[in-house]
């Protein structure tokens, strides 16, 4: 079913909701105005209006107990503060239980709105299996099921708590890999202004970052108001040679693409040869003035990374507002509201016009052209248009408020707790790119042409009162005037919008008390309804521009839903049983979109003595099905993959059975991949293929599954004061796992893995090139990870040098599964560099913080252990010939050895109650292997990991409260 409500009711609910979400922050001022308190009156700035009995992340019963029934971590305000980052997501990233999101910064090539956004992707499964709340309530995603925490200001933040287990049976859907719990300070007295400026050691990439809060507190009520602003300039792939070629320093003339030089293909006899306008030459209807193009050669080439950049950059503006007011002693009204704009700049390089460019209808050159070598002859031809770089400005503007009530009452012997809330958010995006081309006007630019007071003019009397100038294309960069560039060229804007109407209900208290302790139960309901719209350009819809077509997307769905939470005491004070209690939450989902899912989950912790807690967990989880996933329009795009078919470096090559089924598939056996300047591949790298793929959502789609586990123990000896250690071990399965299937996995499902459920999504040309290729979204097989976490923090006794604090926090990952489908045989990427995620081994933080009367140090490592990779060739960076690449399918790896980034910060508190810090990340100026897997889609800048620092940075900050 699909849900669709008009543009004035939206509108009116998004009004109604401010006016509510804003109502607690003017009740607040009229009461400060009547009550207000002397200075010592006021807690420190930092101080939360929270009840006694707090809700922990992970449950929705109030109690200090459940906070160590489940791993849950937690990242205060001064450790936000020590990592010198002003955007959560870089923040969180830092997590080693986090992997690197499905968008980076650097996917500059992305034609996504999600694109240049921050995302976080616990137990590396993905930003979308990653549930984001805000106070415990569903912070506003994009039509992808993204939620781009750069809209959250940082200087909001109380604190982080991460939830690293499944919580479908307490929030619902979404919540397979984890939870990020961002909590908001509510009580704030006075003002606050924060600024900080940062830069890259080579001088580019600046962060400049300014916010300012004002709070005014009573014993009744409370509001806060902020604002911050953030402007980060772009980082370009010509500064530095880790990114100014294609595939890095080691190889500096691979990767280079079409160039700008017009080419040509002899029209004359089938299959004629091709050439290239001599440089410099300007008479491009005299063949002479040609050389034949050699497609082996870079001569007539380009590095296209001299006009790309590598991380966009961004400005963000965000303004806050929250309130609280005590009604009466046991009911409390609150409400907040929050309004973020990011501005992603990015450029990438001309496009690589040719004659295939014109879709169904080639783009030639016309026989009666004056700048045709071949007159009275249609002429094929290619070139790039390096004078005309693709900008692009995407904007997104994303606002969520929320208003409700909470309070308590006594029934019984017991208290009780309640809680209502509306919630509305609404996330609009565009995207404008420039520096694509008009294929209508250029068909009619490279047409016929006549003469006209001794100047060529477009032949056409209609076209040249249209405005049309005959375009010269086949002349060498800078020799095309400004009027034709203005005729040719397109700029198009796509928009999309998703909203989110949210009603939430809640109920917690004790029940009755058993000899342990209290029986305590929660139990709520959501009713929640989602719906999206995505309009694409109408020209390029149309396929009217070379800018990637799309299909426009509608449609949404509505979701009711109700849960129910037991926390039972067993044993308590007891000798090996000084606490043992379990906990056991169901929760009911019914969408309109695909039906209902019971989902359940059952913990336990147990107290053998007080220095050690024992604890576990087993959780059923789902992810449903987002509006893009089910309703969205398809796009086009161009892949980089290495087909298993190539005679040379496929795995073909060296596997007689994959050889056998290429050539049952009618591949030739000498069949050889091209890249889109029609040369060769010349590694196992593989290349961009010359015509665009297809990709699209699935209504018929399924909802994800899940089951993880979890055990573990927090040890906290009293024998040494200050020691606390925590272990955990988690294993998270999902089923039916909803993914589009890129270029490189069909391919080697098909061949490599023998499963022929992906053999019919893709077409080959009798010589074997692939003409077509489908990468919609399916239910794909199943994924499993597997691992453990580790953390030791040590707070050493005070010394008249100051207080030291250690803290150590590791994953291990034990095991990383995907399997294709039921049938297929698994593959275990665990320890390899897949697209842009490093599935790495081992991932530590190691800090040393240390203070001394104002003055206060932090010195942190971070470590990524090494990662298996695709090797450049059998003789080429291929440390390991004989161990087969589970990704690729071809014999041979390149073991690419672990990094470690070391960051440095200082920090003092002035006397007048302001604060400096200075600080230095990657203070060594490490820089990480290159990994020939990392994807473009995504990554952006392949060969570097996007996860690694690219330079050392440093930044300087300062706080000023009033």
């Amino acid at each position: 079913m699909v849900v669709s409500c008009g543009q004035k009711r939206h509108v009116a609910a998004r009004r109604a909701v401010l006016a509510v979400a804003l109502l607690g922050c003017l009740a607040s001022s009229a009461v400060l105005a009547q009550d207000a308190t002397t200075p010592q009156d006021v807690g420190s700035p930092a101080e939360m209006l929270a009840p006694v009995n707090v809700t922990v992340t992970g449950s929705r019963i109030r109690g200090i107990d459940v906070e160590t029934a489940q791993p849950v971590f937690t990242m205060d305000r001064a450790a936000i503060r020590a990592t010198g980052l002003t955007s959560l997501g870089d923040i969180l990233a830092r997590m080693p239980s986090a992997g690197t999101a499905e968008v980076t910064p650097q996917d500059t090539l992305s034609s996504s709105n999600d694109a240049g956004g921050r995302y976080v992707n616990l137990r590396n499964l993905g930003a979308v299996r990653t549930l984001v709340l805000v106070n415990g309530r569903r912070w506003t995603t994009s039509l992808g099921g993204l939620t781009d925490l750069s809209t959250i200001p940082v200087s909001i933040v109380e604190r982080i708590e991460v939830l690293k287990d499944g919580a479908s049976s307490i929030y619902g859907s979404d919540a397979i890999g984890g939870v990020v719990n961002i909590i908001t300070t509510d009580r704030f007295e006075g003002a606050s202004a924060d600024v900080l400026y940062g830069v890259n050691g080579k001088g580019d990439g600046a962060q400049k970052n300014g916010t300012f809060t004002w709070g005014r507190s009573t014993e009744r009520s409370s509001v806060i108001l902020g604002a911050s602003y953030e402007d980060g300039d772009t980082l370009d792939d010509d500064k530095r040679t880790l990114t100014s070629t294609a595939y890095g320093p080691r190889h500096p003339l691979d990767g280079y693409n079409m160039g700008p030089y017009g080419g040509v293909t002899d029209p004359r006899t089938p299959n004629g040869g091709s050439y290239v306008i001599n440089h410099g030459a300007t008479d491009s209807g005299n063949l002479a003035n040609y050389h034949p193009y050699d497609v082996d050669s870079t001569a007539d080439k380009y590095n296209t990374q001299r006009d790309m950049s590598f991380r966009a950059g961004s400005k963000l503006r965000n303004l806050f507002a929250t309130g609280r007011y005590n009604l009466t002693d046991d009911i409390t009204l609150r409400g907040m509201a929050n309004y973020g704009v990011r501005d992603t700049r990015s450029q990438a390089s001309g496009y690589p016009l040719q004659s295939a460019t014109g879709r169904n209808d080639d783009l030639l050159i016309d026989a009666g052209s004056a700048y045709n070598p071949f007159p009275g002859y249609a002429t094929s031809f290619f070139r790039r248009t390096v004078e005309l770089p693709r900008m692009i400005w995407a904007k997104s503007k994303v606002f969520h408020a929320d208003a409700g009530a909470e309070g308590t009452f006594q029934w019984g012997d017991h208290n009780w707790n309640w809680d209502v809330t509306y919630a509305y958010s609404e996330d609009r995006a565009s995207r404008t790119t420039s520096g694509n081309i008009n294929l209508v006007n250029a068909r009619k630019a490279l047409g016929a042409t006549t003469t006209i007071d001794g100047q060529v003019a477009c032949a056409d009397a209609a076209d040249r009162a249209a405005g049309c100038v005959p375009w010269n294309i086949l002349a060498g960069p800078g020799n095309t005037p400004d009027a034709v560039w203005r005729y040719v060229a397109s700029t198009t804007t796509a928009r999309d919008i998703t909203r989110t109407n949210d009603f939430m209900a809640n109920l917690t208290g004790g029940v009755v008390d058993l000899p342990a302790g209290t029986l305590r139960v929660a139990g709520g309901l959501e009713h929640r309804q989602e719906n999206g719209r995505y309009v694409p350009d109408p020209a390029d819809s149309s396929g009217l521009t070379t800018q990637l077509a799309s299909d426009p997307t509608n449609g949404g769905y509505i979701v009711n839903e109700a849960y129910l939470e037991f926390d039972v005491p067993l044993l308590a004070d007891l000798p090996f049983a000084q606490e043992l209690a379990v906990n056991a939450s169901s929760r009911y989902s019914h969408y309109t979109a695909f039906g209902g899912r019971t989902n359940n989950k059952y913990s336990f912790r147990w107290k053998p003595f007080d220095d050690l807690l024992l604890r576990g967990t087993y959780a059923q989880g789902f992810r449903a099905p987002t509006v893009s996933d089910l309703y969205a329009g398809s796009t086009e795009s161009f892949e980089s993959f290495l087909d298993p078919c190539d005679s040379a470096f496929g795995a073909a090559a060296s596997d007689p059975a994959v050889r056998g089924r290429c050539s049952a598939a009618g591949v030739p056996a000498n069949y050889r991949q091209v890249d889109q300047s029609g040369a060769q591949i010349t590694s196992n790298t593989g290349g961009q293929n010359p015509s665009a793929f297809r990709a699209g959502a699935n209504p018929r789609l399924k909802p994800e599954s899940s089951i993880t586990r979890t055990a573990g123990l927090v040890y906290s000896p009293i024998y040494l004061d200050g020691l606390d250690m925590t272990l955990d071990y988690y294993k998270v399965d999902i089923h039916d796992v909803i993914t589009p299937i890129l270029a490189g996995d069909i391919l080697n499902f098909c061949y490599v893995r023998n499963d022929p459920t992906y053999c019919g999504r893709f077409t080959r040309a009798p010589g074997g090139t692939i003409t077509s290729l489908d990468e919609s979204l399916v239910n794909l097989g199943s994924l499993r990870t597997e691992g453990y976490d580790l953390g030791l923090h040590y707070r050493f006794p005070q010394t008249r040098f100051g207080e030291f604090t250690l803290l150590s926090d590791s994953t291990y990952l034990k095991d990383y599964t995907q399997r294709s489908s039921a049938s297929a045989q698994p593959r275990q990427l665990a320890g390899y560099m897949n697209g842009v995620q490093g599935l790495y081994r081992v991932r530590s933080n190691l800090s040393l913080d240390w203070g001394w009367q104002r003055f206060g140090a932090t010195w942190t490592v971070r470590y990524y252990s090494g990662l298996k990779d695709s090797c450049w060739s059998s003789t080429v960076e291929c440390n390991q010939p004989d161990t087969l690449n589970v990704i690729s399918g071809v014999t041979g790896v390149s073991r690419k050895g672990g990094v470690a980034f070391n960051d440095f910060q200082l920090r003092w508190m002035a006397p007048w109650n302001g604060s400096v810090r200075v600080g230095i990340n990657n203070v060594f100026a490490r820089k990480g292997p290159f990994y020939y897997n990392v994807a473009s889609a995504g990554g952006g800048s392949p060969p570097y990991n996007p996860a690694f620092d690219i330079d050392r940075y440093f930044y300087i900050g300062y706080q000023q409260r009033f």
